[in-house]
């Protein structure tokens, strides 16, 4: 579970990216992170796996404060950033073994998990090239399994689907599922409304750095008294904003 409260980032002491943020996003759901650019899903995310310090507010996951426990915390969490051109000199498998040995996996559980999600992901043949020799969809896909090595209990993924082809967007999405079957938390920004509104058991949405909605899309066609689109209920919502 991810509990944030009253969580705020501001940049150079003027642009408030994340103004006073509450929401809760339960274990066994997907939950969809939605908004515009420059809306502060990024920034949140980030304050969330420790990337960023928040101005103010409490940041707990499975019940743990990340301001006072951030190791802990950060055992506990698989993150996928917005741009996954990193490490780009190491081989596939060096960058896999790196992400293993930094979470403390097993040299038996990680053959293991290496093997099966590269063979998922379709990546096997491509472990020995590097990284930097990689199509961005290449690199995300590898991003994935060095994120799922650990088979982390809360995964945070931001735009996770960008330069996927499609076999891999719908091999994410089983992922994903299988996750929240398994009682873990996931929490993922996106800009596919179509994803979101297929995939998601709730979706909250951000815009200017403030919570506009959080809730199933059932109660946010409640919200709105008509049965729409989420594509539609995210627009009207944020350019009424």
């Amino acid at each position: 579970m991810i509990e944030i409260e009253n969580v705020s980032k501001t940049y150079n002491g003027k642009v408030k990216a994340v103004d006073d943020l509450t929401l809760t996003v339960p274990e066994g759901e997907i939950v969809g992170f939605l908004g515009p650019n420059g809306a502060g899903k990024t920034t949140t995310l980030k304050m969330l796996t420790g990337v960023l310090k928040p101005d103010g507010g409490t940041i707990r996951i499975n019940g743990l404060d990340l301001g006072r426990r951030p190791l802990e915390v950060k055992r506990l969490i698989g993150y996928v950033p917005d741009n996954p051109d990193t490490f780009l000199r190491l081989k596939g498998s060096e960058y896999l073994n790196f992400m293993a040995d930094m979470y403390g996996v097993s040299s038996a559980d990680r053959r293991r998990r290496i093997a099966s999600l590269s063979q998922t992901l379709e990546m096997s043949a491509s472990l020995s090239d590097t990284l930097q020799n990689y199509s961005h969809g290449m690199r995300q896909k590898i991003v994935l399994i060095g994120v799922l090595i650990h088979e982390p209990e809360v995964f945070i993924l931001d735009e996770p689907m960008t330069g996927l082809d499609p076999k891999s967007s719908f091999t994410l999405k089983a992922i994903l599922r299988e996750y929240a079957k398994q009682k873990r938390t996931v929490f993922f920004s996106t800009h596919i409304l179509d994803v979101a509104e297929r995939l998601c058991d709730r979706v909250a949405v951000i815009h200017r750095g403030r919570l506009l909605f959080s809730g199933s899309l059932d109660e946010m066609k409640t919200h709105f008294g008509k049965g729409e689109s989420l594509e539609s209920m995210f627009l009207e919502m944020t350019e009424n904003a």
